[in-house]
């Protein structure tokens, strides 16, 4: 096992290396001058020629990469020509409400698909079972942000029973900072107040980023337990006359996990590319809006430092995923 995590370990770190050169390459190849982006048109030439050493310009693209990568792994992404602040102050500022925002919606789509899953499965081909399937299809073909508009015309400013802006509704003082998470931080400093608005304002847009890989993972998970189910050592199992709870939990549920826990990870690590409208639709003052609003200014800083953390994420989320699934499925790790 420790062999098989060292290998996925270092794979990662060579994937992460990977997409720095290709996010860097493509943010540097982009027409438009950042230079002029950031201090305008009328700016003198020293100042544009100022800048342009101070972010390596006028050097060639593989010594700007060297630069850049040397000053990255110190945790020093150069300064944001969108925020006029160093890029790092602005994840840290930014990065927590993304991750608070992704837990949420892993929550959800985790409990969720399971539920909706194990459901289908015990009413295969029954009208639960088709609803499951008709709501999948509907959940797949609807995009996030197009999910995110209607959660929030319908529950947001019809009905009118969640909030739909922002972290914290107005007149709500911030929880003293400890994670950057407000419903954690509310809850260890005893400001629960904050932290139950918090839950309040999560609820809408994790519900946008979640409702359609949970109907999908619900399906894989649906489908996996089916076929299992046929197997010859279920046969055996239902033969010695074990208990239906002991069937589902130790025979049936942990090999049938295998496939779903794959997508779901994939899907989770996902989350934080697919939150960059939804986000924007919910003001949400989180990274993918940040990147959103760098990407359209070309501040070429912050643009590679936000995928640069997007790809981390996926590759760390996808490589406890793959521990995971070699801890239930020892095949693997030994394959």
């Amino acid at each position: 096992m420790g062999k098989y995590v060292l290998k996925r370990l270092g794979l990662s770190i060579f994937v992460v290396l990977g997409v720095s050169i290709v996010i860097f390459i493509i943010s540097r190849l982009v027409p438009s001058d950042p230079v002029e982006l950031a201090l305008g048109p009328r700016a003198s030439d020293d100042a544009k020629q100022s800048l342009r050493e101070e972010m390596y310009l006028d050097e060639p693209i593989y010594l700007q990469y060297i630069h850049w990568l040397g000053d990255a792994v110190k945790g020093d992404f150069g300064n944001s020509l969108y925020t006029r602040r160093p890029v790092a102050k602005d994840v840290a500022q930014f990065l927590p409400a993304t991750l608070e925002l992704m837990l949420m919606s892993g929550f959800i789509m985790i409990i969720g698909s399971f539920l909706l899953g194990l459901l289908a499965a015990k009413h295969k081909d029954g009208p639960v079972d088709s609803l499951i399937r008709l709501l999948s299809y509907i959940g797949i073909a609807i995009p996030s942000f197009v999910m995110a508009i209607l959660l929030l015309l319908f529950f947001g400013l019809v009905l009118k029973l969640f909030p739909v802006f922002g972290r914290l509704s107005a007149g709500i003082a911030e929880p003293t900072r400890i994670t950057g998470l407000f419903v954690i931080d509310g809850l260890i400093t005893g400001n629960f107040q904050a932290a139950g608005d918090a839950v309040l304002h999560l609820i809408l847009p994790a519900l946008a980023l979640a409702l359609g890989p949970m109907f999908q993972d619900a399906r894989v998970l649906r489908a996996s337990l089916a076929d299992n189910m046929k197997t010859e050592y279920m046969a055996m199992a239902k033969g010695f006359g074990l208990p239906r709870r002991k069937l589902m939990n130790k025979y049936l549920l942990r090999p049938s996990s295998v496939p779903v826990i794959t997508v779901i990870g994939l899907d989770f690590a996902s989350l934080m590319g697919n939150a960059f409208l939804v986000e924007t639709i919910y003001n949400w003052p989180g990274i993918s809006r940040y990147g959103l609003q760098a990407m359209l200014r070309k501040d070429l800083n912050s643009i590679s430092a936000v995928v640069i953390i997007i790809g981390t994420i996926f590759l760390i989320v996808n490589f406890l995923v793959d521990v995971i699934v070699a801890k239930l499925d020892p095949r693997i790790r030994i394959g």
